[in-house]
């Protein structure tokens, strides 16, 4: 996805920006593989009939061709019936495999090294790199390893235009140095709502604070142990995996295995944390193997986030970080102390917007929730086969459309003007990246749940974007949408 930017008002000195639109065109005619198929078997079905009986077979395969026009064509939560055989397929096996249930079994040791994660994520491996003291996650399926920092940035919405304008153009370059690098695998933005401790007030209190055993000092003390924990925060990280295949030759040129892969993750760290600062972010530290810790045992017990934050002696072990007890259903998600939802930001706007128009999503109160952005760098030369590939189909469909004497739908007319944006773009030598987004919601109840998603949803709504509750892989996507390991559903 890229965006094309539209010079506003230059007494603002702020431009808007259009997305691209989601891609949902097919092999032929707009028709994916699987609908293709359904109607071929339709259309077999229709033809045999009537070679081999006329009108009488015809009435006995109706069933057959009526059930693969409903399949292919019809909608249900904005996929083909057709879409959902796979996805409903899929879930029933992991039911029935009992794939949908994690118990932590205490004590049964686990393999060193590894994280106490249910699901495709329990084969990640912890490293702590000796030289940053940096927690890094090798992900040995998919071949990745991953370092994580921890950012705080100034609120952006207050800021005036054209300091705006500045920060997007100077994070648009960090993003193009992931780009240019050629070894990143994903980068991922995770700003997360937490309780607040109270930790903040604590630290002030014991610098500033004279606690004598005064009146004062004891009303004082009294009101941060109460209005402390009642507070709300955000934690935002952003998190760098290294795609091992790609950088295989540099690994064995810093000794191989696994520490010649932290090498070459830290040169990219580096590198990382100079676009950073240069984009004036402040730099808060790679997270270690207790911050990282912190952060896994909140997503799955949100209860206990601020016990943990005013306890620095507990919950600090990646091996015990995970949670106890997670049972997945069709749509939801139930761990330690919290049900879960996630939802996927299935359209951008189509509209033009300014930079902040996410702040609906990022500032709602009193919903705790986690909000990644997964972008996944292309290399020029192939995002330039892939921009041909998709000029060539567009026009192809609209020759064989003409030919059939169907009508231009201006979706389409749409769809071909992002592509010739995409290809201008990465002429002009800018970075194309296609970006996921993914909401985890939380809350104590399913009544408390189902408020929280609405209000999310109703946001989304105002930051004129559209988002889908995902169903049939929960567990999957909230390991994407909640903890910041750089992963994708």
């Amino acid at each position: 996805m890229s965006s094309q930017q539209n010079t506003s008002s230059a007494g603002f000195g702020l431009r808007a920006v259009q997305f691209s639109r989601l891609t949902r065109r097919g092999i032929l005619l707009g028709l994916s593989l699987p609908q293709l198929i359904v109607l071929a078997t339709g259309v077999l079905s229709i033809v045999g009939a009537l070679y081999a009986g006329g009108g009488i077979l015809l009435a006995w395969t109706a069933p057959i061709w009526l059930l693969s026009a409903a399949l292919a064509w019809t909608p249900v939560g904005g996929r083909k019936l057709i879409e959902w055989v796979p996805v409903t397929f899929r879930w029933v096996a992991r039911a029935q495999a009992r794939q949908t249930v994690f118990r932590r079994r205490i004590v049964k040791p686990r393999s060193a090294g590894t994280l106490a994660l249910p699901g495709d994520a329990a084969s990640l491996r912890e490293w702590e790199d000796p030289e940053t003291g940096a927690a890094m996650i090798h992900d040995p399926h998919h071949q990745t390893l991953t370092a994580i920092v921890g950012v705080s940035h100034p609120a952006f919405v207050l800021l005036d235009p054209g300091e705006q304008e500045r920060r997007v153009a100077t994070w648009g370059r960090v993003l193009a140095t992931t780009c240019r690098s050629g070894r990143i695998a994903r980068l991922q933005v995770c700003e997360r709502t937490l309780p607040d401790g109270g930790s903040g007030l604590i630290e002030w209190w014991q610098r500033h604070g004279t606690d004598d055993g005064s009146w004062t000092s004891t009303v004082y003390r009294e009101l941060i142990d109460r209005a402390g924990p009642a507070g709300e925060r955000h934690a935002t990280t952003i998190s760098l995996a290294l795609d091992l295949k790609t950088a295989a030759r540099q690994v064995r040129t810093n000794g191989g295995g696994i520490k010649g892969a932290a090498a070459v993750l830290r040169q990219e760290m580096t590198t990382l944390v100079t676009a950073l600062r240069a984009a004036e972010l402040t730099i808060t530290g790679w997270l270690t193997p207790a911050q990282v810790a912190v952060i896994l045992r909140s997503a799955y017990d949100p209860a206990t986030a601020a016990i943990l934050e005013r306890n620095t002696d507990i919950g600090r072990t990646l091996a015990t970080a995970g949670p106890v007890a997670v049972t997945e259903s069709w749509d939801r998600l139930r761990s330690d102390s919290a049900f879960h939802a996630v939802l996927w930001v299935s359209e951008w706007p189509r509209s033009q917007v300014y930079p902040g128009f996410l702040a609906p999503v990022l500032l709602s109160s009193g919903i705790q929730r986690s909000f990644s952005l997964v972008c996944t760098p292309i290399r020029s030369d192939q995002a330039a086969r892939d921009i041909r590939k998709k000029k060539t189909e567009l026009i192809s469909d609209a020759a064989q459309r003409q030919k059939m004497g169907q009508i231009e739908d201006a979706s389409q007319t749409a769809e071909y003007g992002d592509v010739l944006q995409q290809e201008a773009d990465l002429t002009a030598g800018h970075g194309v990246l296609r970006y996921t987004g993914l909401i985890s919601v939380s809350a104590p109840s399913p009544e408390e749940l189902d408020t929280a998603v609405a209000a999310i949803e109703q946001a989304a709504i105002q930051a004129s974007c559209e988002t889908r509750r995902l169903v049939g892989q929960q567990a999957q996507a909230f390991t994407v949408a909640a903890l910041p390991l750089c992963r994708t559903v």
